[in-house]
C-alpha cells in the first residue's frame, strides 16, 4: 500500500505547523521548507482546514495553525480523510465488477490488512512526531522512530 503525494504532504504540512505553535505559518514558507509546489499545498490546506485539522486566517498577516491540539489529531484520522481511495483491491471498491465476487477469501483478506494499516496509525498523534523547529527557523528533520515506540509498549 502506498499512501498519495496528497497524504504525504498533509502530514508534513501539520507537522511544520504544529513545529510552529507559537506563531501562524504561510503556504510558501511551508512549500519552501519540504519544496512542494504552492499550489498543490493550498489544496491540502484546503481539505486539510474543511475537516477541521487547521485553522485559516486570511489577510496580510494571516496563515494557519493547529485547530486541534497535536495530542488530539490521529494519524489514521488524517490519513483517512485526505486518502480518496482506500480500495486495495478492487472488490473494497464502490465499482466492483470483478468476476469472482462474492466467491473469493482474499476481500475479507485485504479488508483486515487495511484495517489494521489505520488501526495501527490510530495508535498515534501528531505529538508523536513532532520535534521543536531548529533555532534558525528552519523545517524540523528529526521525527519519532514510530517502530521503536511500538516495540516499547
Amino acid at each position: 500500500m502506498r499512501l498519495t503525494q496528497h497524504s504525504d504532504y498533509a502530514m508534513r504540512l501539520l507537522m511544520y505547523v504544529g513545529s510552529h505553535p507559537d506563531r501562524l505559518c504561510t503556504i510558501s514558507e511551508v512549500a519552501r521548507a519540504y519544496d512542494i509546489s504552492e499550489p498543490h499545498l493550498m489544496k491540502v490546506t484546503h481539505r486539510l482546514s474543511q475537516h477541521g485539522w487547521l485553522e485559516t486566517v486570511r489577510g496580510k498577516n494571516g496563515g494557519m495553525r493547529l485547530a486541534l491540539p497535536p495530542q488530539d489529531i490521529r494519524l489514521g484520522a488524517v490519513v483517512r480523510d485526505t486518502e480518496s481511495d482506500l480500495a486495495l483491491v478492487e472488490c473494497l471498491g464502490p465499482n466492483n465488477t470483478c468476476s469472482l465476487a462474492g466467491g473469493c477469501g482474499l476481500t475479507g483478506i485485504v479488508h483486515g490488512a487495511l484495517q489494521a494499516f489505520l488501526q495501527h496509525l490510530d495508535e498515534y498523534t501528531l505529538a508523536d512526531i513532532l520535534r521543536k523547529p531548529p533555532a534558525d527557523g528552519s523545517a524540523p528533520v528529526q521525527f519519532v522512530n514510530w517502530t521503536a515506540k511500538a516495540a516499547s509498549r
